[in-house]
């Protein structure tokens, strides 16, 4: 049976080994995106309730240490605002935005690839759809056209169309999915500088000038 199949895609031409190639580099890119996202995804809103505990203990090197532990973009902004936080309010806030920024590229980084696979791929296949049909009709015009010629003509241009969409529907799902999780953790990047800002120009600040009080 796999001799068959190997056959069968040996007769979609060289455009079916570009197409591989290019399924290969998609699956290594989604699987180390997925992996990736997945690492740095962590629960916001019982990490910054953790980091609101040790702060108001006023343990700000133990919050560092933590933020320091713990993977994600939502720990490095939250690093960034503890860092900063005696400054002023707006000082604060530029900080924070800035981690903020330099985490999305590092989140968007090889999607773009996927979604630029996805839109080759059919590509790809149409230049081996016409180079089979290419194929016949050459066979037509030097007379020698014969049924093996031009069912080997017809099978390359069928196949070539029909790796090039189980390829790049696959990859648009692909592209969406991680599309959806970026999203999901930049709104938690969002939410957790604006919480984290927040309790630090207010609760914490207070029970600062409280304890200082003589």
């Amino acid at each position: 049976m796999s001799v068959y199949n190997f056959s069968l895609f040996a007769e979609g031409g060289p455009m079916m080994w570009v197409l591989l190639a290019l399924g290969f580099l998609c699956l290594l890119l989604f699987l180390e995106r997925v992996l990736y996202l997945h690492r740095g995804q962590i629960k916001a809103a019982e990490f910054i309730d953790g980091i609101k505990n040790i702060l108001a203990k006023r343990r700000i090197v133990e919050a560092l240490t933590v933020c320091q532990e713990t993977p994600g973009p939502v720990a490095a902004v939250v690093k960034a605002a503890l860092l900063h936080a005696d400054d002023e309010a707006e000082v604060l806030r530029s900080h924070v935005q800035a981690a903020a920024v330099l985490e999305l590229p590092a989140l968007e980084r090889r999607i773009g690839s996927i979604a630029a696979i996805a839109q080759v791929a059919p590509l790809v296949g149409l230049l081996g759809t016409l180079l089979g049909l290419a194929t016949t009709f050459h066979a037509f015009e030097r007379d020698y056209a014969t049924v093996a010629t031009l069912s080997a003509g017809m099978w390359q241009a069928l196949l070539c169309s029909i790796g090039a969409l189980l390829l790049a529907i696959p990859a648009h799902l692909a592209h969406h999915f991680l599309t959806g999780r970026v999203r999901a953790v930049v709104r938690d990047i969002e939410w957790s500088g604006n919480e984290i800002m927040r309790y630090m120009l207010t609760e914490y600040r207070q029970t600062g000038a409280e304890g200082a009080k003589p």
